[in-house]
């Protein structure tokens, strides 16, 4: 299987050629694209680089993921992180290959769905998405047109996401530990950590799968943020003053959901992989940062 991976310079890029390298079974050829030799907003330049090397599958990790800049400006967002998709699905379709983009959380309204005893649940893969910020909607938008284009897709929905090869809140949190020697977080967003190194091999499991559609692929178990930083913190022995701080303060341009959390019931049911717990991924990324 022929696979070429977009947006492979980034963090999750960079895990994911990785582990189509080393660890899929049946993967032949592997073509790893950058944004600097492919912007997948041009969609004359997709449909070239897709007839160009042939691939039965095509991985996109591109996107643009500053939430405060897509804010600012919607139009870039919508066609990075809706058209982008669009034209590699459409490509795909030309010539017969699969897709799996990767979207997110955000395409929920943060306002926690509750199960039978009336107590907060995750997202489902079928909840009706509403997101309430820029960034969210983009994404919204992308998984739309990619179901409307080409059929053998995978959308992996996943969360939190944080990598050794990249600005992430991990890094961010060891460097301003470093810097300051206290920190402040928020504590009313809740959500599901995801290591990128566990979310590549999950994309992988679909990539050679026909267990097409939409997924969520997180760590599992849920955290706010500040008591994620507080388990950085623990986990990579920095001391440092920890507190609480509601979302209020920080003033940001764009809104965030504040319960994210995503259900695998449906993937894991299905036969897909249980992906780690998310302190699991955690500590072997802190163990990979520090070497």
């Amino acid at each position: 299987m022929k696979v070429l991976i977009t947006g492979a310079g980034g963090q999750l890029g960079r895990d994911l050629v990785e582990a189509f390298a080393e660890v899929a079974p049946g993967v032949g050829d592997l073509v790893a694209i950058e944004h600097r030799d492919l912007d997948i907003t041009d969609e004359d330049a997709v449909r070239s680089a897709v007839d160009a090397y042939r691939p039965e599958g095509v991985v996109n990790a591109a996107a643009w993921t500053d939430v405060d800049g897509c804010e600012a400006d919607p139009t870039r967002a919508h066609r990075v992180n809706a058209l982008g998709p669009w034209w590699l699905a459409r490509a795909c379709a030309r010539r017969g290959a699969r897709l799996v983009t990767v979207s997110t959380d955000y395409v929920f309204c943060g306002v926690a769905p509750v199960d039978g005893a009336g107590q907060p649940r995750g997202w489902s893969e079928f909840d009706p998405v509403e997101p309430i910020n820029v960034y969210g909607r983009s994404k919204a938008a992308g998984e739309q047109l990619v179901r409307q284009s080409v059929a053998a897709h995978h959308i992996v929905r996943t969360a939190w996401v944080a990598g050794a090869r990249g600005r992430n809140f991990v890094t961010t949190m060891l460097r301003l530990a470093r810097e300051r020697g206290e920190v402040a977080v928020v504590d009313d967003q809740v959500g599901s950590p995801t290591c990128t190194r566990d979310l590549a091999a999950a994309i992988v499991e679909l990539a050679g799968s026909d267990r097409y559609g939409t997924w969520n692929r997180t760590g599992p178990g849920h955290c706010s943020w500040y008591e994620l930083a507080g388990a950085v913190f623990e986990l990579s022995g920095v001391e440092v003053e920890l507190t609480p701080q509601p979302s209020s303060a920080l003033d940001r341009p764009a809104p965030r959901p504040a319960w994210s959390v995503l259900d695998a019931t449906h993937a894991e049911a299905a036969g897909l992989m249980a992906m780690p717990h998310w302190r699991d991924g955690l500590a072997r990324l802190l163990a990979e940062l520090e070497g």
